[in-house]
């Protein structure tokens, strides 16, 4: 009995031992401990679901749906790669894949061609822009999701895929051999004027410095004297790769970014390794609301260093650094792991997404909570909302009719006819829509539907709903009816009206056919109002300087 109370007693004082150092343990691991129970719980949570929900249920598909839901609290950057999308992400941020080298999309419900990649086996193979996919290999593909048909295109360089497609009334198969496709990040590049010249920096995977140096070497050998890179709609990319682009235009030994996190290995500062290309030609760089990331940093260092005026909107304004880090069973996830800043110490992160209102949104960082920050010359730059252009020119706006010609197809379904119907065209710098041309399409367009509202009767509209919720309908009742007769708009009057943007649309569509992507950018620099304010820029030097160095008319 002696033994048994001793025994008892050693067990209970085991026991409160044991129970301290787990409050300890607790206290000074608290969050760890927190980790490990919710783990735990939804551990058996989804066994519980698995042995007794009334219905069969995919376990991984419900995981793989918890985990997204749960890093959507955090920011739209972080996120979980499976395995099965490992090819795709490899592909985004390397710009390699093997495949058959085209764009894919889905145009009013049909799963189409929407850009053959110029000297790749889908363009070599003779498949064009707005073939209806009917077939890779033995899958009907037409009720597929353009992701599936993408991974079904993509396999190992040097084997084979069978495609079939619909172009108009004809059914087409072509055999083609996959090849390791690597997208250019500058598709295009080229001279404005004798003096000028342009590239089209759409991307930052690998090998996107040395895409713009050779682009730029190429072009200072024709005789340009001044540049406009263009990083309008470019997502951003690969930090190292900005780094050096940044280089090609400032001297060794200048800091670019730095990125600060959490972590103490996440934080660095990336300087210029080399000397630069040209570090006098006098640069301008476009920027809009789709320039993000990598793009953002390029303009805002070379901002920062008063070596690039900046011509277009404000960029998109992410700040922030993500790192992939490998998970079991090969996946992986995408994290956001510190926030970049360039070196005048300004960081452009336009959302704050630590903070949520009360609907679970992340707002922007409000003006009065930005801070400013000097360029090398003095210029006030601000941070918290992308980066501003020294240059603003306004976004341009289509009409209604416009919008609902491209929305619709038409413009996109007209080009795919012309094309059938039309072996060759004038080169993209030449090509113009005649008033024939654009007569032929408007004809075209009589048995096709395209209605649409436009912005006065939607104003029209909303008037009447609010006429009516205050009572006031039957006073203004006649004013309406014959204010809607005289905005009533006329289609055909639109199409008079809005020639002009109609028939750029329509320029583009067609170049698409025939000159591909690199045809649609060479055509654009004869119509680009960003293009002619950065020309007048680079034209008249002593506003050039005058931007740069913050000197007074």
């Amino acid at each position: 009995m002696k033994n048994r109370h001793k025994n008892k007693l050693i067990i209970t004082i085991v026991a409160l031992l044991v129970a301290v150092s787990l409050f300890s343990f607790i206290n000074r691991n608290d969050k760890l401990f927190s980790l490990a129970k919710n783990l735990d719980i939804f551990a058996s949570l989804v066994r519980e679901l698995d042995s007794y929900y009334v219905d069969e249920i995919d376990p991984e598909h419900l995981v793989t749906v918890g985990i997204n839901a749960m890093l959507e609290e955090l920011d739209p950057y972080t996120e979980y790669i499976p395995e099965e999308n490992s090819d795709d992400f490899r592909m985004m941020t390397t710009g390699e894949y093997g495949g058959v080298g085209a764009l894919i999309g889905n145009r009013t419900g049909v799963n189409m061609i929407l850009m053959p990649y110029r000297g790749f086996p889908a363009q070599a193979g003779g498949l064009r822009i707005g073939d209806e996919l009917l077939k890779v290999d033995t899958v009907n593909v037409t009720d597929k999701s353009t992701a599936d048909i993408s991974r079904l295109l993509k396999g190992p360089a040097n084997t084979e895929v069978f495609v079939q497609v619909k172009r108009g009334e004809d059914t087409i198969s072509v055999d083609l051999t996959r090849r390791k496709i690597v997208i250019s990040n500058v598709p295009y590049y080229g001279k404005i004027d004798e003096e000028t010249g342009y590239i089209k920096l759409s991307d930052f995977t690998t090998n996107a410095a040395a895409d713009v140096r050779k682009a730029l070497v190429d072009l200072k050998s024709q005789g340009i004297n001044r540049l406009v890179l263009d990083v309008r709609d470019n997502p951003g990319g690969i930090l190292k790769e900005a780094v050096e682009v940044v280089n090609l235009f400032i001297p060794k030994g200048k800091e670019v970014v730095s990125t600060i996190g959490k972590l103490e290995s996440v934080n660095a500062t990336y300087k210029t390794t080399k000397s630069p290309l040209d570090k006098d030609i006098p640069l301008v760089i476009l920027i809009n609301e789709r320039s993000a990331s990598a793009a953002e940093i390029v303009a805002g260092a070379l901002q920062d260093y008063d070596r690039a005026v900046l011509v277009g909107r404000k960029t998109f304004g992410k700040g922030l650094v993500q790192t992939t880090i490998p998970l079991s069973y090969n996946s992986q996830v995408k994290v956001t792991t510190a926030k970049y800043y360039i070196p005048s110490g300004r960081c452009i992160q336009a959302i704050d997404y630590s903070k949520k209102d009360e609907n679970g949104d992340s707002k922007s960082v409000p003006d009065s909570l930005r801070n400013e920050f000097k360029t090398k010359n003095g210029r006030i730059v601000k941070d918290g909302a992308g980066i501003e252009p020294d240059k603003k020119i306004e976004s341009k706006t289509y009409a209604p009719i416009t919008f609902s010609l491209v929305a619709r197809s038409l413009i996109f379904d007209y080009g795919n006819e012309f094309f059938r119907k039309n072996e060759t065209i004038g080169s993209p710098s030449e090509f113009k829509i005649t008033d024939e041309m654009y007569q032929e399409f408007v004809a075209w367009l009589e048995d096709k539907e395209y209605d649409y509202t436009t912005y006065v009767e939607k104003a029209l509209e909303d008037l009447v709903k609010y006429a009516e919720k205050e009572k006031y309908f039957e006073e203004i009742q006649p004013t309406i009816k014959d204010l809607k007769k005289k905005v009533s708009h006329n289609k055909e009057q639109d199409l008079i009206t809005y020639k002009d943007e109609i028939k750029s649309a329509l320029k583009e569509e067609l170049i698409s056919r025939y000159y591909y992507q690199e045809g649609v950018v060479e055509a654009s620099l004869n119509d680009d109002e960003d293009i002619e304010k950065a020309l007048e820029v680079l034209i008249d030097q002593n506003e050039f300087k005058r931007v740069l160095a913050f000197l007074k008319k």
